[in-house]
């Protein structure tokens, strides 16, 4: 292999945000241009700065036409793509997910760039911002059925809370119809036929709500960063807050978190979706089955905050034996995911569930979803298994109807919350349980 050369790019200023580009295809075969070198050696390590959990794409969430064709997606295709980096470092590099792909996934060209005017999900980037990604030293590569790839590290210091725009260029395309994504990304990603990876705009390009393929990004650090992971489900991906306002509860974690010098250099790394449970596939895989890839995989994690359990009360039948059976199991469940978070020695959170009373799909007039809730809430506030409880129920509960979200907070449905139920939610955290 010849020589690496390295691109430095000054430090970016919080709230700035950062555009990558990917292309999908064919291998160019060129020397990495942006690879740090041994002057990045040292006390520096790597700590996971923001995260998606990979999911199977259902029908309704592929790209849509023509950017979908039977078992062909996203062939010749850019995908242009934004997320928000929460701590900041001196170098950078991306995680790409295959895990639910029925084919291999041919990654072509890659490159980072910021966006225009700093916003999150546009489709325009800065004039000169772009820099190359490569792949053990190439542009491109291939992604095996199931596995993950880290991209070398590309020399730009990153600060805190800054967004990076990330674009995919698939020159072949996946083939298959099975693909893996994250479709609440909250986030406007950008379609477009051809190979724009450096273009500064994508005039005519098709807007999407969903992220695809990429489910990490990294930072090198001296600092004592460590990482909090939250473990849930809608109410943590962000069913009700604001599309490209980054305002889900862990985001004004983080914002809160940065605004002290001694819980600064905390990343939050959000490990939700919807519709997912604790004990049984739904929406991607049980919290159980994906606790090593999500949670003990995952880079510089020092704490976990485990807030799920609602989607299995309120998809197990609405009777006292089933309600009885599912609370005792979300328990030993809950205990599971201490174990095995211990054994790595990553401090564990509980966060009790919060009320669905009047929600159509789960309230039951018998209110036995309603007890099995209770008991799983009075086992997290007493049981001391947990390291410490974050008590969510007690801070967005109606005092006037315990069963119920107090209105300000409720998103509509009685079971989600607006952003200001998410900003409630941040403020609950007791940030001494992070430092």
């Amino acid at each position: 292999m010849g020589r690496m050369s390295s691109i430095v790019v000054g430090a970016l200023t919080t709230g700035v945000l950062l555009t990558v580009s990917v292309a999908v295809g064919t291998d160019v075969g060129t020397e990495p241009s942006g690879s740090v070198t041994d002057a990045a050696a040292g006390p520096s390590r790597w700590v996971n700065t923001w995260t998606a959990m990979p999911q199977l794409t259902e029908p309704g969430n592929m790209p849509p036409p023509p950017f979908t064709q039977d078992k062909l997606v996203l062939a010749d295709s850019t995908l242009r793509q934004t997320i928000r980096v929460s701590v900041g470092g001196q170098a950078t590099r991306l995680r790409f997910s295959n895990a639910f792909g029925g084919a291999a996934l041919p990654i072509t060209e890659v490159s980072m760039a910021l966006p225009a005017g700093a916003q999150a999900g546009v489709s325009a980037i800065q004039a000169g911002t772009a820099r190359p990604v490569t792949f053990h030293g190439k542009s491109s590569v291939d992604i095996p059925v199931g596995a993950q790839v880290v991209s070398d590290p590309i020399d730009l210091p990153l600060a805190a809370r800054t967004n990076l725009t990330v674009t995919v260029y698939l020159a072949k395309g996946q083939a298959s119809d099975s693909i893996t994504s994250h479709p609440g990304s909250r986030t406007t990603s950008y379609l477009r036929a051809g190979n724009h990876v450096g273009a500064e705009d994508l005039p005519g390009a098709t807007a999407t709500n969903h992220w695809y393929f990429l489910s990490g990004a990294e930072v090198l650090t001296r600092s004592a960063t460590g990482g909090v992971v939250v473990l849930g489900d809608s109410l943590s991906d962000g069913r009700g807050s604001t599309t490209n306002m980054n305002n889900r509860w862990p985001d004004q974690l983080l914002d809160r978190l940065q605004s002290n010098g001694t819980t600064a250099g905390i990343a939050v790394l959000n490990q939700a979706a919807g519709g997912n449970r604790v004990l049984n596939d739904g929406l991607g895989p049980s919290a159980l089955a994906r606790l090593d890839r999500d949670v003990l995989a995952q880079s510089g994690v020092k704490s976990l905050i485990v807030f799920e359990g609602v989607n299995d009360i309120g998809t197990a039948e609405a009777a006292e034996g089933p309600q009885r059976e599912v609370a005792e199991d979300l328990i030993a469940a809950y205990e599971q995911i201490i174990v095995r978070a211990h054994a790595q020695d990553i401090r564990v959170y509980g966060a009790t569930l919060l009320p669905f009373g009047g929600n159509t799909g789960y309230d039951d007039a018998a209110g036995h979803r309603e007890t099995a809730r209770q008991a799983v809430n009075q086992w997290i506030r007493t049981s001391r298994r947990f390291d410490a409880v974050i008590d969510f129920d007690a801070v967005t509960r109606d005092p006037a109807n315990t069963r119920r979200l107090r209105p300000s907070v409720d998103e509509g449905d009685h079971l989600h919350l607006n952003p200001f139920g998410y900003k409630v939610l941040a403020d609950a955290v007791p940030a001494r349980l992070l430092r």
